[in-house]
């Protein structure tokens, strides 16, 4: 009650705690309440100043729909071919289960016992308040560069409503004539590439060769933050009813390759290169491949980014956190698997069609989605129909990302400024008008290589110091054991072993592997590179200066609230770790004993 003076429970007790909150007076409520019904507040809402969810399918769509991203189609799948096959599974279940799903349930319990955004659920440790805006800087990165791929997508769609594909032919029409390599399995393969760097990206040799804005990516790049703007017009209320097209869509599509995939000559011979008989299980004693599978779980369950938690703070108060978690995560986790089957099926019969290794035709992350695989569509009869479809899904595949991303950072001012919840519709608008404007840099002629280092840089580091403070915050000094409780009256009581598992990741396993993951991505550091083109030492210096952009934030609103809290130097301290938690009740001894000891052996001790 004193740390979570705005979860619902505390507000139906009427409970109100000096200093955190002031109580409103009735007429503010009402007139705040009756202006919000307006734009995304039902009438038999729970929470009648935020809203909540219309029904529980438009939560879990949209929670698989954030988790399950583009990363699942076109990560996972060479990840687990390059790091062993079949054997990649070991450490990747692991790892979801040591750190994924703990992180995962942790988020969304925080969320929805609180009901506030990523920036005020801090209030339980306000000296971390700036996680919560570190959060936020690295949403809007990630709207940027995000957005800018669902935009080369909607490009490739509209060029996909041609036959012969315009990658097909020699771009005649487009002032290029074609050029062609002796062997003639290297030809189509050229094909698209020509088509993706010369036609689509107009791509300069650098970074540091801006060139002009491509106007037709453009407006392929506003379009896509048109549809965003209109499905987020009422925030959860109207994008909820969306996902339930782009959350299932990607599913029929996947499903619809793989049945066409494994009836092709070649299927098996893809198939087994991915999880087949090419498992290499002495792999396993490969530091990297464990590295590799544990930043795939972290990243690809969107943990870190505050949209889970925004998500999780429309939720109904008593509603199953638990299950949902679990849920979530194992969906997630099995749609990986199941594209790379799709995935590598189409490739084997790339492989089979061209007489060369499947490791000839496969490539991880951006060009596998925009180069290897559109490729492996042209050697399928009705090839125009396959790439629509492709492509289509690569769209609603993002598309549930940026809701939820979008949603965090309106989620975020409007809990900031209470006002701007009856002004929900023109946030969101102006949010989409500003994040396309900053995009603008990724669809110039160097856009591609701003979109990579975006990725390399603002995608790894600042996520997994997040997750490590977000522990260190709500386990080490919130308390783990009180945290338990705050679940417990969400979901109901468990007995104490229920808890054991919880426990002992998030006081020790979870944090000791991502401190673990961090410091050997530091050690381990390689210089970005697009292909074969490496980047300026500036282009790397900025990539760091957004690193630091966004955990600037933590440093700086600990250094403000310690200064402006009453006391000695010590007391001000512990006053902004702990709240209006009492200092009596915290010892981070007897709550480490109660994730080693039973309670009847504590008792005992006693």
């Amino acid at each position: 009650e004193r740390a979570f003076p705005n979860c619902p429970e505390m507000k139906k007790n009427k409970v109100s705690i000096a200093g955190l909150s002031d109580p409103p007076v009735d007429g503010q409520i009402n007139e705040t309440v009756s202006a919000a019904r307006h734009s995304h507040v039902g009438e038999n809402d729970e929470n009648q100043e935020r809203g909540n969810w219309s029904s529980k399918s438009e939560y879990l769509l949209s929670m698989i729909g954030y988790a399950v991203g583009l990363g699942n189609v076109w990560r996972f799948p060479y990840l687990a071919y390059r790091s062993g096959g079949g054997a990649f599974l070991i450490p990747y279940i692991i790892m979801l289960a040591f750190a994924g799903i703990p992180l995962f349930f942790l988020e969304c319990s925080l969320g929805q016992f609180t009901s506030l955004g990523p920036t005020l659920v801090w209030k339980a440790v306000p000296i971390l308040k700036g996680v919560g805006y570190t959060m936020i800087c690295e949403v809007m990165f990630l709207c940027i560069y995000y957005n800018c791929i669902i935009g080369y997508s909607l490009y490739y769609l509209f060029a996909a409503f041609q036959y012969p594909l315009p990658w097909e032919d020699c771009f005649s029409w487009w002032g290029y004539s074609c050029m062609y390599i002796e062997q003639n399995h290297y030809t189509q393969y050229f094909l698209f590439s020509f088509f993706s760097s010369k036609v689509t990206l107009r791509r300069s040799n650098s970074i540091a060769e801006t060139g002009v804005v491509v106007w037709y990516l453009t407006l392929c790049l506003l379009l896509a933050w048109i549809i965003v703007a209109l499905s987020m017009y009422k925030g959860i209320k109207s994008s909820g009813k969306v996902v339930y097209f782009t959350a299932i869509f990607p599913y029929v599509v996947l499903t619809i390759f793989l049945i066409r995939g494994v009836t092709l000559e070649g299927a098996a011979k893809g198939i087994e290169f991915y999880i087949g008989s090419q498992s290499d299980f002495s792999k396993l004693s490969n530091i990297e491949i464990w590295k590799d599978a544990a930043t795939q779980i972290f990243f690809s369950l969107s943990v870190a980014w505050g949209g889970l938690m925004t998500l999780s703070s429309y939720n109904k108060f008593n509603n199953n956190c638990y299950m949902d978690a679990i849920i979530v995560c194992t969906v997630n986790c099995a749609t990986s698997v199941f594209a790379g089957f799709t995935i590598f099926s189409i490739l084997g019969h790339m492989a089979y069609r061209q007489d060369v290794p499947v490791s000839e035709v496969v490539q991880s992350g951006f060009g596998l989605a925009f180069i290897a695989y559109p490729e492996a569509l042209l050697q399928l009869p009705q090839a125009p129909f396959w790439a629509i479809l492709f492509f289509f899904m690569l769209v609603t595949l993002g598309l549930d990302s940026i809701f939820a991303s979008v949603e965090t950072i309106t989620t975020s001012l409007q809990d900031e400024f209470p006002v701007l919840r009856s002004k929900r519709h023109y946030l969101s608008i102006v949010s989409c008008a500003c994040l396309f404007l900053l995009g603008i840099l990724c669809v110039t002629q160097a856009g591609i290589y701003w979109v990579n280092l975006i990725d390399h840089f603002v995608a790894g580091w600042s996520i997994l110091i997040i997750a490590i403070m977000e522990l260190i915050g709500m386990i080490w000094i919130y308390g783990g054991n009180r945290f338990i409780k705050d679940i417990e009256m969400m979901i109901g009581e468990k007995k104490w072993y229920f808890w054991i598992w919880w426990k002992a990741c998030w006081f020790f396993i979870s944090p000791c592997l991502l401190i673990l993951v961090f410091i050997w991505s530091l050690v381990a550091f390689v210089p970005p590179k697009y292909g074969n083109v490496e980047y300026p030492i500036w282009a790397v210096a900025l990539g760091w200066c957004m690193v630091i952009f966004c955990i600037i934030w933590i440093p700086i609103f600990a250094i403000v609230k310690i200064v402006q809290a009453e006391g000695s130097t010590l007391w001000k301290v512990r006053k902004e770790l702990y709240s209006l938690v009492m200092f009596s009740e915290f010892t981070l001894i007897k709550d480490v004993m109660e994730v080693i000891f039973p309670p009847w052996l504590l008792v005992a001790i006693k």
